[in-house]
């Protein structure tokens, strides 16, 4: 053993809460930044092509069914990246994954449902934990 090396676990193998909060800020930006950034901007972005072809689950009709899940996506999703309003903000990302998974994609194979289930599960995890110490809302 080295001199003045402690017996003690590695610090990342430690349940201290530093890493808690990394793992919580990892979590909100791993899942809000790509959803925000490969879900959200395209459909912000093409906005106006989709609005009349946009899947309609709901019967609310495609250009508001848009609309939500732009909202959710893309301005929910990037106040979860910074941490504002946290908890708040994966509902309606929480309800759009399980639209996806449950009612869009219900008859597609497991593969197709793979992604927005992972998401579902982030979210849910985030709404659980919430968004931890390194958070613009703290």
């Amino acid at each position: 053993m080295l001199a003045g090396a402690d017996n003690s676990k590695a610090t990342l193998l430690k349940s201290d809460a530093i890493n808690l909060d990394i793992g919580q800020l990892l979590l909100r930006i791993g899942a809000g930044g790509l959803m925000l950034w490969q879900h959200g901007l395209p459909k912000l972005l093409g906005f106006r092509e989709m609005m009349d072809t946009f899947a309609d689950p709901l019967g609310l009709g495609p250009a508001l069914s848009l609309a939500l899940i732009v909202f959710a996506e893309f301005f929910c999703a990037a106040l979860v990246v910074l941490g504002l309003w946290t908890r708040l903000a994966t509902i309606p990302l929480i309800i759009g994954m399980a639209v996806v998974v449950l009612v869009v994609q219900s008859g597609d194979p497991f593969a197709h449902r793979e992604l927005p289930l992972i998401f579902l599960v982030c979210f849910i995890t985030i709404l659980l934990i919430g968004s931890g110490r390194f958070a613009l809302g703290r």
